[in-house]
């Protein structure tokens, strides 16, 4: 692969991975121009990241086995057209943790096309990986727990998503 750069740039350019992007570039636009017209009506962000967790958990509960392996549930997270979409690095997948590192990110990438301001761009990002935090959410009782580290929306050169179980 080719260097990645903290611009969000993306270096993968095939037409399916650039497809699937458009798919969620479009969902985020949705999502970041309802979160504008919110916070221009005076509305605080907090329904929203409510929507997106329940979303996450509607997930959860109906998109992934039901397993309290983790090496079983990280190549459903972590798919193939998944990665490629978010230029993921896999750092680790065991037992105790799935490690993945995001290089590109197609919802920061429509944001900032949209004009939104750069200092939403942490909050959106929260917003957005609450989803995330949702589906791990419905896997508590299997023992994963969901941490976010560094995020491209703050400027870092990748977004930390790190799973494990307890």
């Amino acid at each position: 692969m080719s260097e990645i750069k903290n611009n969000n740039v993306p270096t993968k350019t095939d037409a399916n991975t650039q497809k699937m992007r458009g798919f969620i570039e479009h969902r985020a636009t949705w999502m970041g121009l309802l979160i504008d017209e919110a916070k221009k009506a005076g509305l605080s962000t907090e329904f929203a990241h409510k929507a997106i967790l329940r979303c996450g958990c509607f997930h959860g509960n109906n998109k992934y086995s039901r397993t309290d392996d983790l090496t079983k549930f990280a190549p459903e997270f972590a798919n193939p057209d998944v990665v490629d979409i978010f230029e993921m690095e896999i750092l680790e997948q065991s037992e105790k943790a799935l490690n993945i590192d995001f290089h590109y990110c197609p919802l920061l990438a429509a944001w900032r096309k949209l004009g939104l301001p750069e200092e939403d761009m942490p909050e959106l990002c929260d917003i957005a990986m609450d989803g995330d935090r949702g589906i791990i959410s419905t896997y508590a009782d299997e023992g994963f727990s969901f941490e976010l580290g560094k995020t491209l929306a703050k400027g870092d050169d990748v977004c930390q998503i790190r799973i494990s179980k307890k």
